[in-house]
């Protein structure tokens, strides 16, 4: 006869375990304490076996009889159901280990040896911010399109387009070290940039060509600590990246060689960047190993220990001080560097090798670095007399390069 929950609740419980039948299998063990637990027996290879599925009333007697049914397909289909419960239940574990958050901290132990420290620290507190709080605690199997599609447009809203896209990037190389780990089949986040609003890109405010020496002149005049205004001067000079300046030792110079040799850990492409050195640099650098010249670094942080060099912001808060906020920013230079020597002519390909800038074709970049070194040093001292001649009062439009090739025809003085 058939079980009912009536029935089932009327069993008492007796000095040794006894079992109760529903039909088909399907059996309620009741233990001395007064336990009540499913059973089903079936057979499978010639053998009888019982698969446990769970107490009651956690597992109601309809919940029962649908895994007895389950159970008899799996046999049907040549399944043992017994081994697939254990497969099931060591997924579910690796499942449970395999989080988002964990996978994403795997990743980003992986990586972040490719990474400046600053770097690696805005990556992870930007996923802790943005999208660990949505994703960090599901399984990263159990992550779909949508979810990561949500997660994004929280941001999309909220005019943050270039965070959103940054964001959606992170997320699709975390899920692509997934794939290539074993722990998923599909990449959710691949397809999903075509459903974010355009980003537009916005550049960095910099001066135009014509504006640069008022703007060198009204930097002369700037009084504040000689290490900073050194600083300032040397960043201009080299074309080089904030952080490259900051975290550059005086074992990265070599004034025989006139060149400073940028680390890899330091570059924003981990490759090693080796600058010419104008003589306006070379002198800047002169006067500044006067000054820290007995420390490792360039530009030693001597008000807090926690943090070796200078503050990020010190090129922002020169330009703010002495007016120029809102039309040119530190990464500005570069741009105004750039453009300058495009406009006189020069090499596109020798510019954007000085700057560093990744050259996507692997055949191309090998050859910039190997046919380039000359025209760059020109170019370096160059800039350094361009930018003495404008700052001198030289007007933008005297200065001219020769339809032969980069020579300067008037070098403000130099033979």
């Amino acid at each position: 006869m058939l079980l009912s929950d009536l029935k089932i609740r009327n069993l008492k419980p007796e000095s040794k375990a006894y079992r109760v039948r529903d039909g088909e299998g399907l059996y309620l063990r009741v233990t001395p304490n007064g336990g009540k637990a499913w059973q089903i027996r079936y057979f499978f290879g010639d053998k009888e076996r019982i698969l446990s599925a769970g107490s009651y009333p956690r597992v109601s007697l309809q919940e029962a009889r649908e895994l007895r049914l389950r159970a008899k397909k799996l046999v049907d289909q040549n399944i043992d159901p017994c081994s697939e419960k254990r497969r099931e239940r060591i997924e579910a574990h690796y499942r449970d280990r395999n989080t988002f958050r964990l996978v994403a901290e795997e990743w980003f132990e992986a990586r972040q040896g490719d990474w400046t420290p600053r770097h690696a620290r805005k990556i992870w507190h930007r996923l802790e911010t943005y999208i660990f709080p949505d994703l960090g605690k599901r399984s990263i199997a159990d992550v779909k399109p949508l979810d990561v599609l949500r997660v994004i447009q929280k941001l999309d809203a909220r005019n943050a387009t270039e965070m959103s896209r940054c964001q959606l990037s992170a997320c699709r190389r975390i899920f692509k070290y997934a794939v290539v780990t074993g722990r998923i089949q599909y990449n959710p986040a691949a397809d999903l940039e075509c459903a974010l609003r355009r980003h537009r890109v916005k550049h960095h405010p910099t001066l135009r060509a014509v504006e640069i020496g008022e703007f060198l002149r009204a930097f002369e005049k700037f009084d504040c600590q000689e290490v900073y205004k050194l600083g300032f001067e040397i960043l201009i000079l080299t074309a080089l990246r904030t952080g490259e300046l900051r975290y550059s030792k005086w074992s990265d110079i070599h004034f025989e060689r006139q060149e400073w040799v940028v680390r890899a850990e330091v570059m924003k492409m981990k490759e090693t960047h080796v600058v010419p050195l104008s003589s306006q640099a070379l002198s800047a650098l002169r006067r500044l190993e006067l000054l820290t010249g007995d420390q490792e670094w360039l530009f030693p942080n001597v008000y807090q220990q926690k943090r070796p060099v200078i503050s990020e912001n010190f090129v922002n808060n020169i330009i703010r001080r002495i007016g120029y906020k809102d039309r040119i920013v530190g990464h500005g230079f570069r741009s105004m560097f750039s453009t300058v020597l495009n406009e006189h002519g020069f090499n596109r390909d020798a510019i954007e090798r000085q700057l560093a800038h990744k050259e996507r074709n692997q055949v191309r970049a090998a050859y910039n670095r190997a046919e380039y070194w000359e025209e760059r040093r020109f170019i370096m001292q160059w800039w350094g007399d361009f930018l003495t001649a404008v700052r001198s009062g030289i007007q933008h439009g005297q200065i001219q390069i020769d339809a032969g090739g980069p020579r300067l025809l008037a070098r403000f003085g130099r033979p």
